[in-house]
């Protein structure tokens, strides 16, 4: 599958702070750079939490008499988003959590980059040739040989349809769920026959 990934959208070169960093220092990291929010890092660069300037703001609010550093006011844990996975994992954790932006990790859970609502945004805004391009690339990946079947796709305001016929039903199930995955695709209507139900003796569960 070669659906859009939050590691393909992500910024890089992402500055982070340590759990010690004074406040002082990050402001002007927040402030300079244009950034809302800044992840905190271990020495190992495993992400320990992240603060932002809200979090910044709400100390000032309580009237919390020792803020020095970033231990002192970032929210931990942090929620994070691994880079392989497809950007609505990261849509959905930001609307949940109701965060802005996300740090990205590796699979080791290393800081990689931060991907932010703009990047989502952006990356979602895609013209129908764009996603039938990317469908396209991603049905000859999955149906290579002409006797595992022969599907097309159309797309019409970010609506693919599917249709033709594959070998088994559950290579119609997996071509809805994996093109579902593909950034910009609004719906999926699956019109695609098979002529062997393989599912039809699965024991439920």
């Amino acid at each position: 599958m070669t659906g859009t990934t939050v590691g393909d959208v992500m910024t890089l070169g992402v500055h982070s702070v340590r759990k010690s960093t004074p406040i002082a220092d990050i402001t002007r990291i927040l402030a300079g750079r244009g950034i809302s929010a800044v992840p905190v890092v271990d020495h190992d660069r495993d992400v320990v939490g992240v603060v932002s300037e809200a979090d910044l703001l709400l100390k000032q609010a309580e009237g919390a008499s020792v803020v020095r550093a970033a231990e002192d006011v970032m929210t931990a844990p942090a929620v994070t988003v691994e880079a392989d996975k497809p950007l609505q994992e990261a849509a959905r954790l930001m609307v949940g959590h109701r965060v802005k932006r996300l740090p990205v990790v590796d699979r080791y859970g290393k800081l990689s980059g931060i991907v932010s609502r703009a990047d989502l945004v952006r990356a979602l805004v895609r013209t129908d040739a764009d996603i039938r391009g990317e469908v396209d690339q991603d049905l000859l990946v999955l149906i290579r040989r002409p006797s595992r079947g022969q599907v097309r796709a159309q797309v019409t305001d970010g609506i693919v349809t599917l249709t033709g016929t594959v070998e088994r039903r559950s290579q119609s199930v997996l071509l809805d769920a994996l093109i579902r995955r593909v950034a910009g695709v609004v719906d999926v209507i699956d019109r695609v026959e098979y002529t062997w139900d393989d599912e039809a003796n699965r024991p439920a569960g």
